[in-house]
């Protein structure tokens, strides 16, 4: 939340101008850039309008909390509206959605997309976007979980006529999704009457929902059984939605038309690509559409059967390998769902692959070719292995070669590392996959980030934050051998050893030994905590908190980082593999480690001076004082 005061004060900073100075500074203080000049121009527009129509309904004494940033993610409502209700005496909140379109059209087949002049890509349409936004607050702030009667939603547009926006009502409304414009201001300062009273202040209400615990998310895995046999477990927000409802909207056309498109979701780690492509697999798996979903990991797919698959072999046969469709005949599939695309390999082929199947086709060419509506969802920052070239540029560059559109709907908002924007832009600046250099942490009250001074205090820390309930791994580069695995009963030998400190690497097999999980289940089942976590089976996980160890593979050196391919123990890097790939991988391989973490992430660097640009760049809060 940027700012919050009563509507009155809010209406008097915004006539006199300190109200956006205000916003700008606490955004500069947030985030670690200045917003741009269509934020800052949406607030100078919009805000003096919400708080005047406040007024004028009496409600001066409501608190406004401005840019209210919703829980456990990095997406924020324009407005939430805090009070008490008229009637019940009960707190009251009203999410706000502050929209200067004049006009805005729905698309033709589906309402809950329009399009608007200023975008070139279809966007929600605001009564859908505060809907998402209100449930949202109920299933993810204590202090409104038992009551989603305290919450309501409204998006006020305050600068369209009926006859500019009247297509945006082809979508049902209810309580948490209102629409009103500038021509229906008088009925919505009666909405905002019939919620909020104007006998009773505010604030004290809007300390209860501030107050209000942050539920923690739906981990992925836990609830993919119900998400994919049952019914929709997450709420997507915004570009999430937007990005789901095309898929399906793409798969609709081209059942109907004999139509065959390429879609591509980019986005960084967290911004919920594997959550929509579960709930894409959920919805068509529900109405019969053939559909598969395939990685490229081994530990994704298989936690995937395991989870998803518990009591079903069908469901379990959805998810498969970008290997798996080297025979297949064109157009198989409606849909197949290629999650963690930066995983594709140049070819399907490998060592056991028969003679007959070595046609030298691009895996990119055979996941495109078997399905009418190919999806692919990656990260680019991602790519941890030679030969990975899930590509954005090469995707399309395939689809091209086939005369087949294609489109690409970036995700831009997080919602792991606890939602916080400035967190994954401090890796990617501490790592140098951003120009700037690294900077120093500056706390945000969304993600705890410390330096342990070593590897047993790491490993105290986060046993102790497993006692409270949160869930904890370890990682750490490959720099330390791997030893074979024992035989069943025999201790797991400890591989990754830092002076007195020793354990074991996780497991590489697909069986349980001496009470460790096979290495597709290291990061979900809690026997994992006690191994090391390599990026092969961390990569497209999350946890809690996220233990990582920075190898000697990358070390600080005077005022840049070096990267040292002689300490890496990592196969995969071969004598042909450049130095420029290896040193891309490496970097690229500790910003997945470092952004596992949904609520915090302790860092411990084996190198002395690379620690101590560590403790230089996080700051002051010790390990040792959080035990």
């Amino acid at each position: 939340m940027l700012f919050r005061a009563s509507a009155e004060t809010v209406a008097v900073m915004a006539f006199d101008g300190s109200l956006f100075l205000h916003l700008t500074e606490q955004f500069a203080h947030m985030h670690g850039y200045r917003p741009g000049l269509s934020e800052v121009r949406s607030w100078e527009r919009s805000l003096p309008v919400l708080a005047s129509a406040l007024n004028e309904a009496g409600l001066g004494a409501v608190e406004v909390m401005i840019e209210y940033a919703l829980p456990l993610n990095s997406k924020r409502a324009d407005a939430v509206l805090a009070g008490v209700h008229p009637v019940t005496g009960e707190p009251s909140y009203v999410v706000v959605e502050l929209k200067q379109w004049s006009q805005a059209t729905p698309d033709e087949d589906d309402p809950v997309l329009c399009y608007v002049d200023a975008y070139a890509h279809p966007v929600l349409n605001p009564i859908e976007q505060v809907r998402r936004y209100s449930e949202y607050l109920v299933n993810f702030n204590g202090a409104v979980a038992e009551h989603r009667q305290r919450v309501s939603g409204v998006a006020f547009l305050h600068n369209a006529t009926e006859f500019g926006v009247s297509g945006l009502r082809e979508l049902e409304v209810d309580g948490q999704g209102q629409l009103f414009t500038a021509e229906r201001r008088g009925e919505f300062l009666d909405h905002l009457r019939a919620r909020l009273s104007d006998k009773h202040p505010g604030a004290r209400v809007a300390d209860e929902l501030l107050a209000g615990r942050a539920v923690p998310s739906k981990q992925l895995m836990s609830v993919a059984a119900q998400e994919v046999r049952d019914r929709e477990q997450f709420i997507l927000l915004d570009e999430q939605q937007v990005a789901y409802r095309m898929v399906l909207n793409a798969v609709r056309k081209a059942k109907r038309s004999d139509h065959k498109e390429v879609l591509i979701v980019t986005g960084g780690p967290g911004t919920g690509k594997s959550v929509i492509a579960l709930s894409v697999l959920g919805e068509l798996y529900r109405q019969g559409v053939p559909a598969l979903h395939a990685t490229g990991s081994q530990s994704f797919t298989k936690t995937m059967r395991k989870v998803a698959g518990a009591r079903k072999r069908e469901v379990q046969d959805l998810f498969k390998y970008f290997n798996s469709f080297m025979t297949a005949e064109k157009n198989t599939l409606d849909v197949l769902i290629c999650d963690e695309a930066h995983r594709i390999r140049e070819t399907s082929a490998n060592r056991y692959t028969r003679a007959a199947q070595r046609t030298g086709k691009p895996q990119i060419d055979e996941l495109i070719d078997v399905a009418r509506v190919p999806v692919f969802l990656l990260d680019e920052h991602q790519v941890v292995r030679p030969g990975e070239m899930g590509t954005v540029a090469e995707i399309k560059a395939a689809a091209a070669r086939k005369g087949v559109a294609c489109h690409v709907i970036p995700l831009e908002s997080q919602f792991r590392c606890g939602g916080s924007d400035a967190y994954l832009r401090w890796v990617v600046r501490l790592l140098g996959l951003e120009p700037g250099g690294p900077v120093t942490w500056d706390p945000d009250d969304r993600m705890r980030l410390l330096v342990a001074e070593s590897p047993q205090e790491m490993e105290a820390f986060l046993e102790a934050r497993r006692t409270e309930g949160y869930g904890a791994r370890m990682s750490a580069g490959y720099c330390w051998p791997w030893s074979p695995e024992p035989k069943p009963g025999h201790p797991l030998p400890l591989d990754v050893v830092i002076g007195e400190w020793a354990r074991p690497w996780n497991l590489r097999g697909e069986r349980a030994v001496s009470g460790a999980p096979p290495s597709a289940l290291w990061a979900t089942d809690p026997a994992g905590f006690g191994q090391i976590g390599c990026v092969y089976t961390a990569q497209g996980f999350e946890y809690d908190w996220s233990g990582v160890i920075i190898g000697p593979d990358l070390v600080w050196r005077g005022d840049r980082w070096v990267t040292d391919r002689t300490a890496s123990k990592d196969p995969v890097f071969k004598k042909s593999t450049s130095d420029a790939d290896v040193d891309r991988l490496i970097r690229n391989t500790y910003k997945v480690l470092l952004t596992r973490g949904m609520v915090g992430t302790v860092v411990y660097s084996t190198d002395p001076e690379t620690q101590e640009k560590l403790r230089e760049l996080v700051g002051a809060e010790k390990v040792t004082a959080a035990v």
